[in-house]
């Protein structure tokens, strides 16, 4: 399926392509999609529609960033953060 992500004044995402949405608080919302995770922060951060069954997640509020990593990726183990 094709993943999409559109973002509108700051304030809508729409995400087409979600898998699940892992967390989702005021500050932080994770979705899951099948190559990527996408953590949004921001305020008043809301899943404002669901919609796994077409894949479509929503997320209003005031967005200030958006990272990407890969799903599935290896996290570093808790020695190999401490000792970089």
């Amino acid at each position: 399926m094709n993943e999409c992500l559109t973002l509108e004044n700051y304030e809508k995402l729409e995400i087409k392509g979600a898998k699940k949405v892992a967390s989702a608080t005021a500050t932080q919302a994770v979705v899951e999609t099948e190559s990527k995770t996408v953590v949004i922060t921001g305020s008043s951060l809301e899943v404002t529609k669901l919609d796994l069954d077409n894949c479509l997640v929503w997320i209003s509020g005031s967005i200030s960033n958006l990272k990407f990593s890969l799903s599935g990726a290896k996290k570093p183990t808790l020695l190999k953060r401490i000792f970089k």
